[in-house]
């Protein structure tokens, strides 16, 4: 229990230090933005070279990983007028699946989701991400007059794509038998830990945008 404290405590702290950050660099966008992007790229490239080490395979797998969804974000944050809502709902979608994720999970209990990839994630835990995601998608379609069922139809694989996202990059660590991708940030570990989700996300609905199928177009 005391370690589990410990470590919600460097959670909150680290969250408390580097959200105000994100968020800043999201809403003012440009340079800012790109280069905070540019940063989390660089660390996440140190990262994935010292998980898969001298593997080639695994090396140039990492660069569609890590290169696609990083030209995502930029590019929808480039978007005329709706740019900072897509990022809103995109990191709304990532950020609701998560918690809703882990405290249904927690609540509820019940089978396990991927027991060999990530021994703590549960079915539950995924249908309470979902509907969590779904919820918040919803809201904000409310609030900028965005089609409701436009909403909450996409949350659905975005949802997904956030949980697949997280699953992984699990994966990928209990291959190459490692615990965190780093310990950049304390409590979460790595600049990877922390972004998974977002990296499978990202892509799909810069793709949704792509081609017009937003409800905030």
């Amino acid at each position: 229990m005391t370690f589990l404290s410990s470590n919600l405590s460097q959670r909150i702290a680290s969250a408390a230090v580097l959200a105000p950050i994100a968020v800043a660099a999201i809403y003012a966008g440009g340079v800012w933005l790109t280069a905070l992007i540019a940063l989390a790229f660089i660390l996440m490239v140190w990262e994935w070279q010292r998980m898969c080490g001298r593997s080639l395979k695994w090396l140039a797998a990492g660069v569609p990983y890590l290169v696609v969804p990083c030209v995502a974000l930029v590019w929808l944050r480039l978007l005329p007028e709706s740019g900072l809502w897509h990022i809103v709902w995109l990191l709304g979608i990532v950020w609701s699946a998560d918690i809703g994720a882990y405290f249904t999970g927690r609540t509820v209990g019940g089978p396990k989701l991927a027991p060999q990839i990530s021994p703590n994630k549960t079915i539950s835990g995924a249908v309470g991400g979902l509907l969590a995601a779904i919820v918040f998608s919803l809201t904000l379609g409310h609030v900028l007059g965005a089609s409701l069922t436009g909403m909450a139809l996409w949350a659905v694989p975005l949802a997904l794509a956030s949980i697949a996202g997280d699953l992984l990059e699990s994966g990928v660590k209990r291959h190459f038998n490692i615990k965190d991708s780093s310990h950049i940030i304390p409590g979460h570990g790595g600049v990877l830990d922390r972004l998974d989700s977002l990296l499978t996300t990202a892509p799909l609905l810069a793709l949704l945008a792509l081609l017009h199928l937003s409800p905030l177009l």
